[in-house]
């Protein structure tokens, strides 16, 4: 397979990835969730971790190594808002990886209070994720240069 088609496939499922796994962390949210499920929320948070890490580093590959050249991204603003949308969903997702990390030890059957702007951040980057495809899509067809 050509390196060219393997980094870019490696790309999208990594956003695959990334919308997955907030969209389960946002489905699984209750007000109120048993320490159970904080930990298999935790592990999903991981899986997200790993997968923004693959998407950063085959996205970084594709700027600056075998995509187009360099100056094609850099200089198209639709580019620049897509990865700095993908920043910002980065930066938000650090309060809710804090919490899960905060509350995922203990007895397995606590209950435990989720602060409402855990949830509000995740529709947050849930919204956000889903914007970052047609900035993709509309960069693909020439639109911002």
């Amino acid at each position: 397979m050509n390196e060219l088609i393997f980094v870019r496939y490696l790309h999208f499922i990594g956003l695959f990835l990334v919308v997955a796994t907030v969209f389960a962390e946002a489905v699984m949210l209750k007000k109120v969730l048993k320490r159970s499920v904080i930990q298999t929320v935790f592990k999903i948070d991981g899986i997200y971790g790993l997968s923004a890490l693959i998407v950063v580093g085959a996205g970084l590959y594709l700027w600056f190594g075998i995509g187009k050249p360099a100056d094609y991204y850099s200089a198209n603003p639709i580019f620049i808002t897509k990865v700095v949308l993908f920043l910002v969903v980065g930066i938000l997702s650090i309060w809710p990886t804090v919490f899960y990390f905060k509350n995922r030890k203990g007895s397995i059957d606590d209950e435990v209070n989720i602060p409402a702007h855990i949830s509000f951040i995740l529709k947050v980057e849930l919204f956000i994720l889903f914007i970052i495809p047609l900035l993709a899509t509309s960069m693909a067809q020439g639109v911002g240069l």
